[in-house]
């Protein structure tokens, strides 16, 4: 089975609510465009030490076709690539970028349709003189992230599931799912009004 293709058909949401906080990046990272699609990849990790992007350039040259990217940016003040990265990204097979930091050229990312979940944009670059190793564990958006760790991304929020057990989390997810799209709404509302009553009483709630 291709696990990353089956991550395609969960949402984020789906994924959030069995991972828990701890696996979603924050509400700072968010799609460059409207209606970017899912995103799913394993994760090639960058670390981008304050004012430079040599390692995400040398990245684009070396992750695989269907590849995150992934990024630890050091600030928000210089940005890490630009139109021609991401075409030349979007030309190799990579999937998306997904970064801490900012990007420039976005009417240009925009146009080609390559997928950039990212804090915002700036129009002045970064330097390229600090050396990093790559596929080594960053954190970004809160979130730590090892070298082939699935991304699920989309406007919905991005969900990093560890590629250790992501056979169960996709198993768990594809039955969640499931049982919520068999659930009328009907169903549903009785079900949460009692859940909700329920909480209220215990509190010393009284209509």
């Amino acid at each position: 089975m291709n696990d990353k293709s089956g991550f395609k058909d969960v949402s984020p949401t789906t994924l959030a609510d069995l991972l828990g906080r701890g696996q979603v990046m924050d509400i700072g990272i968010r799609p460059l465009w409207p209606s970017v699609p899912r995103v799913v990849g394993p994760a090639f990790t960058v670390r981008c030490p304050p004012g430079d992007n040599l390692m995400l350039h040398a990245a684009i040259h070396r992750a695989e076709p269907g590849s995150v990217i992934v990024v630890e940016s050091g600030d928000v003040d210089y940005a890490l690539a630009g139109g021609n990265v991401c075409a030349v990204a979007r030309r190799r097979g990579v999937a998306a970028f997904v970064t801490d930091g900012v990007i420039r050229d976005l009417a240009e990312v925009r146009e080609m349709g390559f997928p950039v979940f990212a804090r915002g944009v700036i129009p002045i670059p970064g330097t390229k003189k600090a050396v990093e190793p790559l596929n080594r564990r960053v954190r970004c958006g809160g979130v730590d992230v090892d070298a082939g760790d699935i991304v699920v991304a989309d406007e919905e929020g991005i969900v990093v599931v560890p590629r250790t057990g992501h056979e169960q989390v996709l198993l768990d997810a594809r039955a969640k799912a499931a049982k919520e799209a068999a659930e009328s709404l009907d169903a549903w509302e009785a079900a949460h009004r009692a859940r909700i009553d329920g909480i209220l009483r215990s509190g010393g709630f009284e209509d």
